[in-house]
């Protein structure tokens, strides 16, 4: 399976990163990841990117890492449509106190949007 991760600067997205290295060890994707660029995020695009091919490596993972400028969830799902992709892997959303899952406006849009099946990572 051809697989796209998207990244941002958060705790999550260490976390939908860990969670798709795994999977692709087992399975033997193809695997992408788009390190977006998101200003309030706790890291930076640079540190993601730096974090995200240390994690890679480690793993002994061979994949193809690339910088996605501009709005996240738009330049996300364009990216998306560029490539011939089975799946894409986004990490996001909280449970509301009722438990219910609460999306923020970028998650909501890429699911929204992408031309591919969407696997969210919580």
């Amino acid at each position: 399976m051809n697989v796209l991760v998207g990244l941002g600067g958060s705790d999550e997205s260490i976390k939908t990163l860990r969670r798709t290295i795994e999977r692709t060890q087992e399975v033997g994707d193809d695997l992408t990841v788009a390190v977006l660029d998101k200003p309030e995020s706790p890291r930076s695009q640079d540190e993601m990117y730096d974090d995200t091919a240390k994690l890679l490596d480690d793993a002994g993972v061979d994949s193809e890492i690339v910088r996605l400028e501009g709005d996240p969830g738009s330049s996300l799902v364009d990216y998306a449509e560029q490539g011939e992709y089975d799946q894409l892997v986004i990490g996001g959303g909280t449970l509301s106190p009722m438990g219910k899952i609460q999306l923020g406006p970028i998650t909501e849009f890429v699911l929204l949007n992408a031309p591919t099946t969407v696997k969210l990572v919580r």
